[in-house]
Order: structure tokens, then C-alpha cells, then sequence
């Protein structure tokens, strides 16, 4: 892990649960004026550790209602068959996340839609017609006990 004081580690503590947080009240938190404060966050950010913030949205309250998870072999791993794959991952918005993983299968998806039906269908007319996926094996989620965008620091 890179050079993080208690400060730091509180800094990003503290946005990660509340990115909206203006930088007087962040900096009350750490104990610190507001110049201090924004020279640490801006030296998170100019250092790669914050890349970004976003608003978290509800999956449900969103007509989300259907989450699964898929287990890909890809047919070979030609680089033209790997840059097909990626691109349309990269183009699905069902898709929310994807990672090349060890073991049996070649990527695990995790995908969302409205429901069931809907993640058949995305899984028959859009993975699957790919052609290039020899393997597939879905997980639904039946209930989330954790869901957590915070990293430990």
C-alpha cells in the first residue's frame, strides 16, 4: 500500500462513504484547516488512489430487479476473440462488471436486468450469439447480503 498517514487513510474513509462531503466538513473530520485538507485530496487524486467520484444508484429502484452471475470459456484466446469480448462488455450496460479470472472458465460477468426473463434473454440473444463462447455457467442471485463499493484502508 502506498504512503498513507491516519490522515490520508481518514480522508479517504470519509469520501468513500460520503463523496458529496464539501471540504470544510471533510477537513473538520481530520482535524485540519480546509487549505491542508485540499492540497491531501488533490495529492489522492493527482496520485491515482481517488480516480473518480459517481452517485451509487438502487439497483431495485431502478426496475433492477435481477442480478446473475456468468462464468465464461471463451473458444480459444486468439487476441481477435479476446478484443471481440471486450469490446462488447465494454458496450453492454447489463454488464456492471467484468473480470478475467484463473480457473475453468476465462471471465466472470456480472450482469443485471429488469428480471429473470430478461437475463435469459440477455444471456441467449447477446452472450451466447457471440459465437465466440464455448462455456457458460450462471449463478442467479437470489439475495445480496453485502454490497459495498468501500475499500479497506
Amino acid at each position: 500500500m502506498p504512503n498513507l498517514d491516519e490522515i490520508d487513510r481518514t480522508i479517504l474513509r470519509t469520501l468513500q462513504t460520503d463523496g458529496k462531503i464539501s471540504l470544510q466538513a471533510l477537513a473538520g473530520q481530520v482535524n485540519m484547516s480546509t487549505s491542508p485538507c485540499f492540497r491531501r485530496v488533490k495529492r489522492l487524486q493527482d496520485s491515482g488512489i481517488i480516480t473518480g467520484y459517481v452517485a451509487l444508484l438502487d439497483q431495485k429502484a431502478l426496475g433492477l430487479n435481477a442480478q446473475a452471475y456468468l462464468q465464461l470459456s471463451l473458444i480459444d484466446h486468439k487476441e481477435e476473440t479476446i478484443q471481440t469480448f471486450d469490446r462488447f462488455v465494454q458496450n453492454e450496460a447489463q454488464v456492471i462488471e467484468c473480470a478475467s479470472i484463473t480457473g475453468s472458465n476465462d471471465y466472470l460477468l456480472k450482469v443485471v436486468a429488469e428480471d429473470a426473463e430478461a437475463l435469459e434473454q440477455f444471456i441467449m440473444k447477446r452472450v451466447l450469439r457471440l459465437g465466440i463462447i464455448s462455456s457458460s455457467y450462471t449463478n442467479f442471485v437470489l439475495r445480496r447480503t453485502k454490497s459495498s463499493t468501500v475499500l479497506p484502508v
